[in-house]
């Protein structure tokens, strides 16, 4: 069975999130090595810019900002993206070692599930967003009367139970066994005690174990992906149609960090879906298409923890104009609102960022910086 198991390593591969560079094995040993190394590079570069731009989010939003709906939105997701960063380092482990998991049973399931907590927390407080953009243009009477910081913690403790509810399957299949001499971290959806080699990916059609993987990953990609694009689809339609015909756009700047956000998160995952629902009928397409996609969409769909602290310095109010601090720069994107300018929340930061940029230039003025 070992043997059998070795000559057809393409048949059996676990594709979920954090290991599905165990294809990789399918290569030689010198493109298995070069790849991993790379992971390992990729992956430590993600880590070390998530910890560090979401950490300097999370202080900006919780100590230098006034709480308003709009930061309790990124302070979140911020939250979120650095929860899964503090975990990478397990994962850069798991490669470095040749995919050998040696932190137990136990952290295999708990760092899955913070992987798959992560997308469903990510992509539901983006929906969120979408959703309150939408209301406050179309009912900006309503917004301002209603819409409180008070709703937006509420919102996001919602978010964050449905996200566990929907991450759940991560603690009850992910399992750990001895193969080859290392211990993988796979999904057991057969709950076998001591799983054959095939449990280490694919369970076969018809069984228990291929209609809980079916259901897992359908869930996955219809409440973590398709669901959430039309919703936010949708929802910035109106926005458009809503400001075109009342000519109320007057400054694309309000739209555009989120709008990016959005655009990333989906550019990020969709590889990442798609391949994993070819892989439910693997064996329809060439291995190789696994063997080298799965690894890439994996370090692109990790790539989106990062990037968001990056876009808001990037896309923030007078970035090319190098006059604003970089917190200062970090402040005017979160606290950028929705079309209407109308909002106290939104004069005062406007307020904060021009104050900031005249005593930045005066500083450099009188030589002080």
């Amino acid at each position: 069975m070992e043997e059998d198991y070795q000559n057809n390593s393409t048949e059996y591969y676990d594709t979920d999130y954090d290991d599905a560079i165990l294809v990789l094995e399918d290569m030689s040993p010198r493109e298995g090595r070069a790849a991993r190394i790379f992971l390992v590079v990729i992956y430590s570069l993600i880590c070390f810019l998530g910890i560090l731009g979401n950490g300097v989010v999370i202080v900006i939003a919780t100590f230098k900002m006034k709480r308003t709906v709009n930061t309790v939105w990124f302070l979140n997701l911020a939250v979120a993206d650095f929860l899964f960063n503090l975990f990478l380092p397990l994962h850069i482990a798991y490669t470095a070692l040749d995919y050998h998991w040696v932190f137990g049973t136990a952290m295999c399931k708990i760092s899955n599930f913070l992987v798959i907590h992560n997308m469903y927390t990510s992509v539901f407080l983006l929906t969120a967003i979408s959703f309150d953009r939408c209301v406050s243009v179309l009912l900006p009477v309503w917004a301002q009367n209603h819409r409180s910081v008070r709703l937006a913690y509420t919102a996001c403790l919602l978010i964050w139970v449905l996200a566990f509810f929907l991450s759940s399957p991560s603690l009850v299949f992910r399992d750990t066994a001895l193969m080859h001499g290392r211990v993988s971290c796979f999904n057991n959806f057969s709950l076998s005690a001591a799983p054959a080699p095939p449990g280490l990916g694919h369970a076969a059609p018809g069984t228990v174990g291929f209609s809980r993987q079916l259901v897992v990953t359908v869930t996955r990609f219809l409440c973590g992906f398709l669901v959430p694009v039309l919703i936010i689809s949708v929802c910035y339609a109106t926005i458009v149609c809503k400001l075109r015909r009342n000519r109320l756009a007057k400054n694309k700047k309000p739209f555009k960090i989120i709008v990016t956000i959005i655009v990333t998160f989906f550019l990020c995952w969709c590889p990442y879906h798609t391949l994993y629902l070819l892989e439910l009928h693997h064996r329809a397409l060439p291995g190789l298409v696994f063997s080298l996609g799965l690894p890439l969409a994996t370090a692109i769909a990790m790539a989106n923890s990062c990037v968001n602290p990056i876009l808001y310095v990037f896309m923030g109010q007078d970035f090319k104009k190098f006059k604003v601090a970089l917190l200062s720069r970090l402040v005017n994107a979160l606290s950028e609102d929705t079309g209407h300018s109308s909002y106290p929340s939104h004069r005062s930061f406007t307020k904060m960022s021009s104050v900031n940029e005249r005593s930045s230039v005066n500083e450099r003025e009188t030589g002080v910086l």
